[in-house]
């Protein structure tokens, strides 16, 4: 269930509807008085594909008894945007609208996603509220910092819907990777030709961020190793920047030591100059000739340790897709490979859906398995199932 109290903040729960009914969740959203102010009922009404409710007292709600009903209904009520004024009626227990009166009657766990201007959160009496919260077990989510409505900057704005999306759907993931450590990398490399040009590929980074997300949500500690991209970071996760193969695979070898599981999904560059030009080069001739020498194979290093992880690859294939990510699986000595068509505009780089074709190593052979096209979040959390119920510890 989704509190929405009153707050320019409003505008952006509109979207945190509909990206939590993309996750598959059901909404049903609760306005108080204020709410209302800034978005219409039947905005949320025509994003959750469910009635909206507003009124303590309506006689035509479950025998004028709605609030219960709506309490004992919800597996998580998270208020967003949670304004200073509903924050003070929550910490003192007040239940003179329905939004308040339905934090009193459920058993659900309750977040809050404060939202307000920065002097008023910095305000003792907005901080003693919090502490007063926190204490009776709600949690509270952000707020962020950064530019306000108001023309002021600092703490107060609600977090962006994705973060919170993640942080519901962290809330019902079950927990199969706890206790584990999960390394994975993700994005591309920079492969510096001279000090303002260098070679890369097309990986937008969505596929590993989205995996390192589900294996978070599942329990594990995680660490992401990320190249270059414009992606913020998920929730849960240690995450070390480089931009190079070299500089990866160095971050990789330092994080693998003691991982249970390692999931290369980088797209790391074959190829680097094998010298790198202190100034930039000139356009002086017709052509340019660049000597490449090999990157290092991360993930074939990381297969050949003694005591290694559970090594899962990937295979962006653009022909013979199943016919590469074989080969790659049984040369490297991994024991599970993700193949997809990069070739196709649907699912390839860039794309907000993926395909995959698991190749799962079984003794001498080779079981397959099949997922769909779908949201790389939603694929990414099958993906981290089929490994969590594949995985089996290496001991040399």
């Amino acid at each position: 269930m989704l509190g929405v109290s009153g707050g320019i903040a409003a505008y952006k729960s509109a979207d945190l509807v509909r990206r939590l009914k993309d996750q598959g969740a059901q909404v049903k959203v609760v306005m108080t008085g204020g709410a209302q102010t800034f978005v219409t009922p039947l905005t949320f009404q025509a994003l959750s594909g469910e009635p909206v409710h507003t009124d303590l007292l309506d006689a035509d709600a479950e025998a004028a008894m709605g609030h219960i009903e709506l309490a004992r209904w919800a597996d998580l009520l998270l208020i967003a945007p949670a304004s200073a004024d509903l924050l003070a009626r929550m910490a003192t227990g007040m239940a003179n609208d329905l939004l308040s009166t339905v934090v009193l009657a459920t058993s659900a766990p309750v977040a809050v996603a404060p939202a307000m201007n920065q002097q008023m959160w910095a305000h003792a009496a907005t901080q003693d509220n919090i502490a007063q919260l926190a204490g009776r077990g709600v949690q509270v989510w952000g707020p962020a910092a950064g530019s306000q409505a108001c023309g002021e900057v600092g703490l107060g704005r609600m977090l962006e819907p994705m973060e919170l999306v993640e942080r519901v759907m962290a809330q019902f993931a079950e927990k199969i990777l706890a206790g584990k450590r999960v390394v994975i990398t993700a994005g591309p490399t920079r492969e510096a030709i001279d000090p303002v040009r260098y070679l890369s590929n097309h990986s937008s980074g969505k596929m590993g961020f989205a995996l390192a997300e589900a294996a978070a949500q599942a329990g594990a500690d995680v660490v992401l190793v990320s190249g270059p991209v414009s992606l913020p970071t998920p929730v849960g996760c240690l995450r070390v920047d480089v931009d190079s193969a070299e500089e990866m695979k160095a971050a990789v070898m330092s994080a693998v030591a003691d991982s249970d599981v390692f999931i290369a999904c980088a797209a790391v560059a074959d190829y680097r100059a094998e010298k790198i030009a202190d100034q930039k080069i000139k356009k002086k001739t017709d052509t340019l000739t660049l000597n490449l020498i090999k990157n290092p194979d991360i993930l074939a290093e990381v297969s050949a340790l003694s005591k290694r992880p559970y090594c899962v690859g990937f295979a962006a294939e653009t022909e013979q897709v199943l016919t590469h990510a074989e080969d790659k699986l049984t040369r490297k000595k991994l024991d599970m490979i993700f193949a997809n068509d990069v070739s196709r505009s649907d699912i390839g780089f860039g794309c907000e859906n993926n395909a995959i074709t698991a190749l799962i190593r079984r003794g001498n052979g080779v079981e397959q398995q099949d997922l769909p096209a779908q949201p790389k979040r939603t694929l990414a959390r099958a993906l981290i199932q089929l490994i969590a119920k594949e995985y089996t510890p290496h001991h040399g």
